[in-house]
């Protein structure tokens, strides 16, 4: 008798589960995971609309069920999100976050800067806040404002310095360096890990350069006199930075409001200001130059600007004016300097002089010394007046240079 054949079975087709079946996964009405045969808590949940997504379910060790999304389905591969879901199942299962955090991003200059305004210069009312903020607006954002603040170098700060210079001049380059260092040193206090790139030696301007000692002889006072006559508007400013020897945003800021009936002056005082004269009697030569002044309604400035702001574009002015005049190398805050050697030239004494700039008083006298010196400033402005009639109506022959004079 025969023994019957057995049929020999065969093995089950191991189970897989690859990017073609993936995407080949159907679409259901309500969401569902598909499990991956070669990853245990891995598997593929799919929605009734837009893209499938590698997903992990595991428990992490209070036993709370956790599903993490690794992916979506059409920007990895189910190999790389496998190897992506091992870590994350090892993390979620030790009681860590699913994925590491990135690194924190460094923030960019823009950023640095806009807090450092806001926080330090602004909250602080600082006297050169609007300088400050030209300096970051005009200077700094248009070449660094998406790069990381920390990750400048000198290179990047030597390179921004000498495109300033090449276009705005050594002045201003020193000017933003300044800013950067401030900037740089408030970051610095704020973050352990942060030490500024600057170095000796950055400054454009040489230091024996950098304290003026310009002063007008009496030819080139005669000549910016004579030429602010046909100057228009910047002509008065001119003529008033010398009999005042006042700084030039003092009168840039002067209010009609401020001189009363009898012509005294009150120049305000800004916060954190080192110091101002207080009040001045004007004397009649300043009085006739304010009086030939435009008066606009609305407008409450001297040197008035549209809108009822004062605006000079000062720099344009400045060069058109040393060309009608003949005289170089000079400028407007070097009038306050010619004005008080002139004072001590006609006799004001040191003390009455540095009061009319509105200079602190050191040492015992400032402390305790509470006389107004109201007198003794007007005064001092009158003799610094007549002074400068004589020497602009004098015969052009018997000008001097003002350190002739004064020896």
């Amino acid at each position: 008798m025969t023994e019957p054949v057995t049929r020999r079975q065969r093995r089950p087709r191991r189970k897989i589960l690859t990017d073609k079946m993936v995407a080949a996964l159907p679409r259901r009405s309500t969401p569902y995971f598909h499990a991956d045969p070669e990853l245990p808590k891995h598997g593929v949940r799919v929605r009734p609309y837009g893209p499938a997504s590698y997903t992990v379910i595991t428990r992490d060790p209070f036993q709370k069920q956790r599903w993490v999304k690794v992916g979506s389905v059409a920007e990895m591969t189910i190999t790389e999100a496998r190897d992506i879901s091992r870590t994350v199942i090892r993390r979620v299962e030790a009681g860590l976050a699913p994925f590491e955090a990135p690194p924190p991003q460094p923030e960019s200059v823009a950023a640095v800067a806009r807090n450092w305004l806001a926080r330090h210069v602004d909250k602080n009312r600082l006297r050169t806040a609007a300088e400050l903020h030209r300096h970051v607006d005009k200077y700094i954002l248009p070449h660094w404002a998406e790069r990381a603040f920390v990750e400048i170098k000198r290179r990047d700060i030597a390179e921004l310095l000498d495109h300033i210079e090449d276009a705005h001049g050594p002045a201003m380059a020193d000017a933003v360096l300044s800013t950067l260092r401030s900037i740089a040193t408030w970051v610095q206090s704020r973050d352990d890990g942060y030490t500024p790139p600057f170095t000796k030696g950055m400054r454009r301007v040489p230091a024996h350069a950098r304290k003026r000692a310009r002063i007008l002889d009496d030819a080139e006072l005669r000549a910016v006199w004579l030429a602010a006559a046909d100057a228009g508007t910047y002509g008065h400013l001119i003529r008033l930075l010398l009999l005042t020897a006042q700084r030039r945003e003092k009168l840039l800021s002067m209010r009609w409001s401020d001189i009363d009936a009898e012509g005294i002056w009150t120049i305000p005082t800004a916060p954190r200001e080192k110091g101002t004269p207080g009040s001045l009697r004007l004397p009649a030569q300043v009085l006739a130059i304010i009086q030939a002044l435009p008066r606009f309604v609305g407008n409450d400035y001297l040197f008035a600007g549209g809108r009822g702001r004062r605006a000079l574009a000062l720099s344009r002015l400045k060069a058109d004016f040393d060309r009608r005049s003949g005289v170089t190398d000079w400028r407007l805050h070097d009038l306050r300097r010619t004005a008080r050697t002139l004072m001590s030239r006609a006799g004001v004494l040191s003390e009455h002089a540095e009061r009319v700039l509105g200079h602190t008083i050191s040492g015992v006298a400032g402390i305790y010394d509470r006389h107004s010196y109201y007198s003794e400033k007007a005064a001092a402005l009158a003799k610094l007046a007549e002074l400068i009639e004589r020497i602009v109506n004098a015969p052009a022959d018997n000008v001097v240079p003002m350190h002739e004079a004064a020896s």
